[in-house]
C-alpha cells in the first residue's frame, strides 16, 4: 500500500495548520467510535484520518453567521 504524505493532504486543505486541526478532530471522532470512511486495515487512527482527508472524504465546513 502506498504511503500517505502531508503533501497528499495539502492538495485538499489550504494550509498545514488547518490540516493538523482536521486530523486531530477526526482522530478524536474515530476514537469515540466513528466508523472509518476509507478501507485502511492495520493502520493507526492518525494514518486513517490522513487517508480520509487525502481521499476527499473529509472536507472543511465554514461557519456562516446570519446577521439579523
Amino acid at each position: 500500500m502506498a504511503r500517505i504524505t502531508i503533501e497528499d493532504c495539502l492538495k485538499r486543505v489550504p494550509n498545514r495548520f488547518l490540516l493538523v486541526n482536521m486530523v486531530a478532530k477526526r482522530v478524536r471522532q474515530i476514537r469515540e467510535g466513528s466508523e472509518y470512511l476509507v478501507s485502511s486495515p492495520k493502520n493507526e487512527d492518525i494514518v486513517v484520518s490522513m487517508r480520509e482527508i487525502a481521499a476527499g472524504k473529509i472536507t472543511i465546513k465554514e461557519d456562516v453567521e446570519e446577521n439579523q
